[in-house]
């Protein structure tokens, strides 16, 4: 089957069932807690010392003709002031301009600032006009700080991947990787961006010390996938890797980008994870869903408790 066909059919498929899910809330928090909160595919909204940051948001109903297979777990109007959007790369199910336009539009009418960008090299013409406050570009390991809003500063870090950053296939100059946010106190929350699996795990780990991993785990059928995104197995093995406590699995059951079945990835990762002995390790997440944690101590105690079992 040539390119063409085999787009033509995930976006047919994409269209066969109608869509799941629900929409929630996002948690009020106490102002030491930490909450990592899934909308679907690779967006995130998270909030850490008194800081609310949304990762490759992305609310659109479809990306061009392919249709998403369950709703975003979170409304844009009922986000809290958002400091900072972060993105990965320049992928359409990452980068989504209506989405941003919407949320900076949605901060405007509430009488907020607009948020800051943060993005890789060679994507600040496609966040220009959106209505950010600044764009930040960051190469690996470059790091950016947000000013306090009453507690502790946060701290983005980028770091490396395996993928492509075109948008259009030609650009190949654009940028691409993950990110690290780190806060006194709280737990630091790594965002691997898409990647297939590479030994720059271990030096994330060693360099930043993540505790809470978001990591992809769809999109890895055929395995020509794999050169650029990780199966399961691998993503496990990325987590591994890091020496994180805590592996939220992502960028699976949203868009149908790969060949597997739809319904494959999780259940593949959390069989690994059971024959790796660390299934107490894996936090899967609705859309919606929030993992939260009050503070750093309570993380370390829930992990040592799991490597206690």
């Amino acid at each position: 089957m040539t390119k063409l066909g085999q787009l033509w059919r995930l976006v047919r498929e994409s269209h066969e069932q109608p869509m799941a899910g629900e929409v929630k809330a996002p948690p009020e928090l106490g102002p030491a807690a930490t909450s990592v909160t899934f909308i679907g595919h690779s967006s995130f909204l998270i909030q850490i010392s008194g800081h609310a940051l949304l990762i490759d948001p992305v609310f659109a109903t479809r990306l061009v003709l392919l249709r998403r297979a369950r709703r975003p777990g979170l409304r844009i109007r009922d986000l809290p002031r958002i400091d900072a959007v972060l993105l990965t790369h320049a992928h359409m199910d990452h980068l989504n301009r209506p989405s941003l336009h919407a949320i900076a539009r949605e901060m405007r009418r509430r009488g907020e600032a607009a948020p800051v960008a943060v993005v890789p090299p060679g994507v600040e013409d496609l966040v220009s006009g959106v209505g950010f406050r600044q764009v930040h570009p960051l190469a690996w390991w470059q790091a950016v700080e947000l000013p306090p809003r009453g507690m502790q500063p946060v701290r983005v870090t980028a770091t490396p991947a395996r993928h492509w950053g075109a948008r259009m296939f030609k650009d190949t100059h654009r940028g691409f990787g993950g990110y690290a946010i780190q806060s006194d106190g709280a737990p630091t929350i790594y965002h691997s961006g898409d990647t297939a699996y590479f030994s720059g795990f271990r030096e994330i780990g060693r360099r930043l010390q993540p505790e809470i991993a978001l990591m992809p785990i769809g999109a890895y059928f055929p395995d020509s996938y794999r050169s650029v995104h990780t199966s399961p197995e691998e993503a496990l093995r990325g987590f591994l890797d890091l020496g994180a406590s805590t592996m939220v699995p992502m960028h699976y059951n949203t868009f149908r980008l790969g060949r597997e079945p739809m319904n494959e990835p999780l259940p593949r990762l959390l069989a690994a994870a059971q024959d790796a002995g660390v299934r107490g390790s894996v936090e899967p997440l609705l859309e919606g869903s929030s993992l939260i944690v009050k503070d750093r101590a309570e993380l370390r105690r829930d992990s040592a408790a799991m490597a206690e079992r």
